[in-house]
């Protein structure tokens, strides 16, 4: 029995890393409708801007977030603004210009770096919590907690500002919002960044637990997608539960049949769910609208 509940203390671990990852992809489509196959190069650099800032100024990567993730919001919005607005009207153009800046920057930092593997460690990084018998990762339950804080803040921030009022607006009916005064643009600029910038802070926290390398965000960025679509396409609450659901099916099929089939029965979940609701869990066939979906 105590196995049985650390398995699940790992699946939702796991759950939280593939929640915060998925949270930013989610609103860039719920909003823009764009599927940013780019995200996965946006979070590798957030752990490079880590490393960076470890390695040149002795900055802790928690405190390097602070620098990190609103370099990396500035960065998406300019990418919006040069690459993707320019595409507004062709869907498919920039899904393929997406997939262009995934090699761009991929190439770009292979370049850089040579692509040699790079770690670091925080002083959190040896630490093991142990409640109720169920031992927790240090790091990995910072970032579960910060999957919380994240899609919680964000919800709270699309229901309860203006701003994010008018970003759910746009989500839901792009010509009735600039009808009503909304600049559409400026929006969708702004959710871009803050999409690229929640990437980054998934990137810094993940930077102790794993070896950096240019590839490092395709190991992320399928699952994401996995994520994405089973929680429901603009669902930020879907986000958090579908990560949920991913990690501790990876947890429990690794554990409990062969960790070689982990990934296979975690897409056989997702097809079965998609099968019987093809709009997600939290999805509303013909809507796509961020923040709270069972709220609409």
């Amino acid at each position: 029995m105590d196995q049985f509940f650390n398995v699940v203390a790992l699946g939702m671990l796991l759950g939280g890393t593939y929640a915060l990852v998925s949270v930013g992809l989610n609103l860039i489509f719920g909003v823009i409708r764009i599927v940013n196959f780019s995200q996965g190069e946006f979070l590798m650099l957030g752990m490079y801007g880590a490393y960076l800032g470890y390695s040149t100024m002795g900055l802790d990567p928690y405190a390097g977030a602070f620098i990190v993730v609103p370099a990396l919001t500035l960065l998406g919005m300019v990418v919006y603004w040069l690459v993707m607005r320019p595409l507004q009207n062709e869907p498919m153009m920039q899904v393929f210009a997406s997939f262009g800046l995934l090699l761009l920057i991929q190439n770009v930092v292979l370049a850089i770096t040579g692509g040699v593997g790079m770690s670091m460690n925080t002083p959190f990084s040896q630490v093991t919590l142990t409640i109720a018998g169920v031992q927790f990762s240090a790091t990995r339950l910072i970032i579960l907690l910060a999957a919380l804080v994240a899609a919680g803040g964000l919800g709270l921030f699309l229901a309860k500002t203006n701003f994010g009022q008018a970003i759910r607006a746009v989500a839901q009916d792009r010509m009735a919002a600039q009808l009503m005064g909304i600049n559409v643009e400026r929006t969708f600029m702004w959710s871009f960044g803050i999409g690229t910038g929640l990437a980054g802070l998934a990137g810094v926290l993940l930077t102790p637990i794993y070896t950096l390398s240019p590839q490092i965000g395709g190991n992320f960025v399928m699952a994401a997608f996995a994520v994405v679509v089973l929680g429901g396409l603009g669902s930020v609450l879907g986000a958090l539960v579908g990560g949920f659901i991913v990690g501790l099916t990876e947890a429990f099929a690794g554990y409990y049949i062969d960790p070689e089939l982990k990934h296979a029965v975690i897409f056989i979940v997702f097809i079965a769910v998609l099968l019987i609701k093809p709009s997600g869990l939290f999805g509303q066939a013909g809507a796509e609208e961020v923040g709270l979906r069972e709220q609409s």
